[in-house]
């Protein structure tokens, strides 16, 4: 077992420098090297970190930096929080040089790309997993201990969602929504949900159908080989509430996180609000309730991502392959370009590859 888990860090945009400032509270890792192109950011980094540890960064400013942050001994994993573009080309080069990679999400932005991270893990033998910390809501948590006891009978639809107003945010983000044709950003709703579902387990994604608004909203219905159904929805250009919806339906039961938290059994009244987030959130396991008591001893701002990291850096010291894969990682962030091909050809239904195979 490793002691500690050293991180190279590129990137120091807003995900980059919130990864790093959550990182001071991190038991056993440690942020050992940072790599942006700005000055600036590089700047605010370092006043982020206590004196002793400023002194000890090691720094790769130059538009090459990054590789050399990849070619450094002691670093374990990188930690890749850079525009969405560059993901896959520093995620590849990163493990050729034997390191571990943590891709912030999407992972990919082309199928294209996601064969190129999955076929480059099997070849180096390096993990590489998504940053995808909607994984780790502690309502989904105890919905998936609740679905392992069997309260729900047989899953047979999921919905997860990203549905944001950011109409004031004129962004790099809103400028990739404006020209993208499909769902750019489909990881958060519909990692949660493969999970339920056994996803790259016992089920696989096998094809889905697409069709997107003219404010760039998007609706996406996927199929499973075991005749699932999944709904995945996007939309930040009008005034809904944020939601992710993370609805499950069962053969026993319902349940649903967003607008209102809801469950409901057969022969029961349903529980709404507080009542059902209790009900759910009573199933977590021991180590998801160490945990979030941890996080709310240290006052984390978020503990989606604290739950993330720990059990991440778990996964590294002990050997084990983190809770979301490289075929995860590569099979959610393909929905991008798959739900843009099929609503660009009027919902036209389209093959979704199997990475594992």
């Amino acid at each position: 077992m490793k002691q500690h888990i050293n991180i190279g860090l590129i990137g120091l945009g807003q995900r980059g420098i919130a990864t790093l400032a959550r990182y001071q509270c991190i038991p056993n890792a440690r942020v050992t090297a940072i790599s942006d192109l700005r000055q600036t950011a590089i700047d605010e980094a370092l006043r982020l970190l206590p004196p002793e540890e400023r002194s000890k960064m090691n720094i790769f400013p130059s538009s090459d930096g990054w590789q050399q942050l990849c070619q450094q001994p002691d670093i374990d994993i990188v930690f890749i929080c850079t525009d969405w573009k560059s993901h896959t080309p520093i995620a590849v080069h990163a493990m050729q040089q034997g390191k571990d990679v943590a891709i912030e999400v999407p992972a990919a932005t082309t199928v294209e790309e996601c064969w190129q991270l999955v076929e480059t893990s099997n070849h180096t033998q390096r993990i590489c997993t998504m940053l995808e910390n909607c994984c780790y809501d502690t309502f989904h948590l105890g919905l998936m201990e609740m679905h392992r006891r069997g309260f729900f009978g047989e899953i047979t639809h999921c919905e997860g969602a990203y549905i944001h107003d950011l109409r004031a945010d004129h962004g790099w983000m809103s400028y990739i929504v404006s020209s993208h044709g499909g769902n750019p950003y489909p990881t958060h709703g519909l990692g949660p949900a493969c999970q339920l579902l056994g996803i790259n387990g016992t089920d696989r994604l096998v094809s889905l159908t697409s069709m997107s608004s003219p404010n760039k909203g998007n609706s996406t219905l996927l199929q499973t080989a075991l005749g699932k159904t999944v709904l995945l929805q996007f939309d930040e250009r009008t005034p809904r509430p944020y939601s992710r919806l993370q609805t499950l339906c069962g053969t026993k039961g319902y349940a649903q996180k967003y607008p209102l938290p809801t469950l409901q059994f057969d022969g029961e009244e349903a529980l709404l609000g507080q009542q059902a987030v209790e009900r759910v959130e009573r199933y977590h396991d021991e180590k998801t309730r160490l945990l979030i008591e941890q996080g709310k001893r240290l006052q984390v701002s978020n503990l989606m991502n604290y739950i993330m990291d720990c059990r991440l850096m778990e996964a590294l010291r002990t050997n084990r392959q983190p809770d979301i894969s490289v075929f995860d990682a590569a099979l959610w962030s393909s929905i991008a370009e798959l739900s843009a091909r099929s609503a660009l050809n009027g919902g036209k239904v389209v093959e979704i590859p199997d990475f594992i195979n």
